[in-house]
């Protein structure tokens, strides 16, 4: 977040249409939309706008719609990223290596909860998270969308399948990057893998996309093919009646 591009077009009021709710788990409050008897969860973990922003929640009730139960953690304890705020400043407290202590409990009480199989999609800063939990395998899928701070290495060190949606425009993981990432996967054939770099598209536009018809539509394809890439390595799966 070493730049303003990061930090561009922050998110709207909420428009009062989501279907979610607010709940406590693992001390963490989430919005978690869908059926809580789903066995099957994913992990939203949020850019540095926090998990109030209205279009990741949006993004939440989609995946719930296909059948996950779907949760979005507040990994900044009410602090989110305030436009005029310092970025590094902002950063320096809320460093993405550490947000992982945070989520690994929240998985530890979904699996409690009955829920038996967990992906996760992390949107620029929460990529690095979601990074992380997915060498340690603590999810059994990972989606990086537009993804800052997420290294080479990083990506040779994943131990389950990983999606990755990059930006034709982005300076944090350009295309040259995610190439890069590209071929570390194609080295490693026993881990799955989902690469596109979406044409015509900036930093951000998978969640922070303005009301713009084309805008819109880039932002729609992203959510279809992130729904398609869980669809495939991590159905959903419902508790029998």
């Amino acid at each position: 977040m070493s730049g303003p591009a990061c930090c561009d077009n922050p998110p709207g009021a909420s428009s009062g249409d989501e279907s979610g709710k607010i709940k406590q788990i693992a001390s963490l409050n989430s919005y978690v939309s869908g059926n809580p008897d789903s066995k099957t969860a994913i992990l939203l973990i949020s850019d540095v706008y926090g998990y109030e922003a209205p279009k990741l929640r949006q993004i939440a009730d989609k995946v719930a719609s296909a059948g996950y139960y779907a949760v979005v953690p507040d990994l900044f304890f009410g602090d989110p990223f305030i436009p005029k705020t310092q970025p590094q400043e902002w950063l320096n407290k809320h460093p993405a290596l550490p947000a992982v202590d945070f989520a690994k409990p929240v998985i530890h009480a979904l699996k409690e909860m009955g829920i038996s199989k967990i992906g996760a999609a992390g949107f620029c800063w929460g990529a690095k998270v979601v990074v992380e939990l997915a060498k340690d395998a603590d999810i059994q899928v990972a989606a990086l969308l537009h993804p800052s701070f997420v290294t080479l290495d990083d990506i040779k060190g994943v131990k389950v399948p990983v999606g990755i949606f990059g930006a034709e425009f982005d300076n944090f993981s350009p295309p040259k990057v995610v190439k890069q990432f590209q071929a570390a996967l194609e080295a490693k054939p026993e881990a799955d893998h989902f690469v596109k770099i979406y044409p015509g598209s900036s930093h951000g536009w998978a969640v922070r996309y303005k009301d713009d018809i084309t805008v819109v539509e880039r932002a729609q394809e992203a959510h279809r093919d992130l729904l398609g890439w869980f669809g495939n390595c991590l159905p959903a799966a419902h508790s029998a009646l």
